[in-house]
């Protein structure tokens, strides 16, 4: 049996499944100081993980109890499964239930199971049900809504966004400083970060914005949606949308959109996954075809759709695919990636919004770990990458005593490069400056660099 050395702020950890998502939580999870132990089948993953990674390895079938003995589940509080198989992740946790009574969190991908996601939690004791393609859809169905943004996430319950998008040539916000923007467009919104190139930035009161930079802001949908008319960006949802690609992702996205009352179009080059679409979705389109084929693209209105969105199984096809969009056509254009190692090469290019389905279920899963190590003074609650491996965006419900309440934000010594980006008091959001104060309750989002936040004192210097 693993004998592991813990701390008040570590988990104990078991990954079974040493793909691309046990990977990235591997080395996400061990860096914040958690007690990481992989499992897999597979002698070379087991060792390029473990080294790579600097965890513990076992070989062998997470699903059997003595391999998970071997990995420490008597003294483990979380196992994690993320193999290929959701019946055998589904195993892995049911026997990690009954061996140590750790939480459990199991990948389950396949749409046929989707409608069971709350059976399995309760029937299981499930923490979470992951899945990739469907937390992938959801994203693209929020930015479909929203098509000014290259990326939204939500805090406090969707009442407040942190909305991501690109500053076109001749925005009137180039020159412009970060202080002016308020009083300049009166607009109730706070910018946290700015991507410029490789380079990243907390955004200070006299950084001046460029044309083609990144922007991060964070506000209220309302107060959001008004920034964006007033910098004549275009705001509105769009109402047909061509899909690249038939597969889980584009399932899962097209019943979201067709609820929207959205017309839907798909290219699908399998005959046999075409004829299950059309018996899934009647009041959709779709077209048996390959989607690469230039002609097919332009003869199904790539150049008036009003967003064209790359689900094919190949990265570097929808990377493609979404230039030649780029070049025929102006609406919104999303693109699918599963290789995280693509993503410095990605930023090159003008693809509008990228969607990485395996790093938003990482993400998901280290928030969660997070939320598990609190300490006293806060709980952290949701846990964002801003930009990935550099700025994160943390939010806490601020208790009693915790050492900030009650003070001025200006008056507090605050640590470099850390930003209050919002305050949710009750139902009201407030958007901080100087003057306002944290109070106990107050659902607070700190934007950092990354430092590892355990608690909202953290802040502080």
């Amino acid at each position: 049996m693993k004998a592991y050395k813990t701390t008040e702020s570590s988990l104990n950890i078991i990954i079974v499944g040493c793909g691309k998502i046990g990977q990235n939580l591997a080395a996400q999870l061990n860096e914040q100081g958690n007690n990481v132990t992989v499992i897999d089948l597979s002698p070379e993953k087991v060792s390029e993980v473990s080294t790579r990674c600097d965890v513990m390895g076992i070989v062998g079938n997470g699903a059997v109890h003595a391999v998970q003995a071997e990995a420490g589940i008597a003294t483990a509080d979380l196992l994690i499964a993320v193999t290929g198989s959701d019946e055998l992740n589904l195993l892995c946790c049911l026997i990690a239930k009954k061996s140590g009574n750790c939480r459990t969190i199991a990948r389950v991908k396949r749409p046929e199971y989707s409608d069971d996601t709350d059976f399995f939690k309760n029937e299981l004791e499930l923490a979470m049900v992951i899945n990739p393609e469907y937390a992938a859809a959801e994203e693209i169905h929020r930015v479909l809504r929203f098509p000014a943004a290259q990326k939204i996430d939500t805090f406090a319950g969707g009442r407040v966004e942190l909305v991501k998008f690109r500053l076109p040539e001749g925005s009137p916000l180039a020159g412009m400083s970060v202080r002016d923007v308020v009083p300049k467009l009166h607009c109730d919104v706070l910018i946290c970060t700015v991507e410029r190139g490789n380079d990243a930035y907390i955004a200070k009161a006299d950084f001046v914005f460029e044309e083609r930079d990144v922007i991060s802001l964070i506000a209220s949908p309302k107060a959001a949606a008004a920034f964006f008319t007033k910098i004549a960006y275009k705001t509105h949802p769009v109402r047909d949308v061509l899909i690249a690609g038939g597969g889980k992702t584009a399932h899962y996205l097209s019943r979201m959109l067709l609820d929207d009352g959205v017309s839907v179009k798909i290219i699908e080059k399998s005959e046999e996954v075409c004829d299950e679409l059309c018996t899934l979705f009647p009041e959709a389109t779709i077209i048996h075809g390959n989607a690469g084929d230039k002609e097919i693209l332009l003869e199904e209105g790539i150049e008036n759709a009003g967003a064209f969105v790359a689900l094919t199984n190949l990265d570097e096809e929808n990377i493609l695919l979404s230039m030649l969009a780029r070049s025929y056509g102006s609406g919104k254009i999303v693109t699918k990636v599963n290789r995280f190692d693509f993503s410095d090469l990605i930023g090159h290019l003008d693809l509008d919004t990228v969607i990485y389905p395996k790093n938003i279920s990482s993400d998901m899963i280290v928030r969660y770990a997070r939320a598990m190590t609190n300490t006293i003074g806060s709980n952290v609650e949701t846990l964002y990458n801003i930009i990935q491996g550099k700025i994160e965006a943390s939010e806490f419900i601020v208790k009693e005593n915790a050492p900030l309440l009650d003070v001025p934000l200006s008056e507090l010594q605050f640590r470099d490069n850390v930003l209050v980006a919002s305050i949710l008091r009750g139902k009201q959001v407030i958007i901080p400056r100087g003057h306002d104060r944290i109070l106990a309750g107050d659902r607070v989002v700190i934007v950092s660099e990354q430092m590892k936040l355990h608690d909202i004192s953290d802040v502080l210097r």
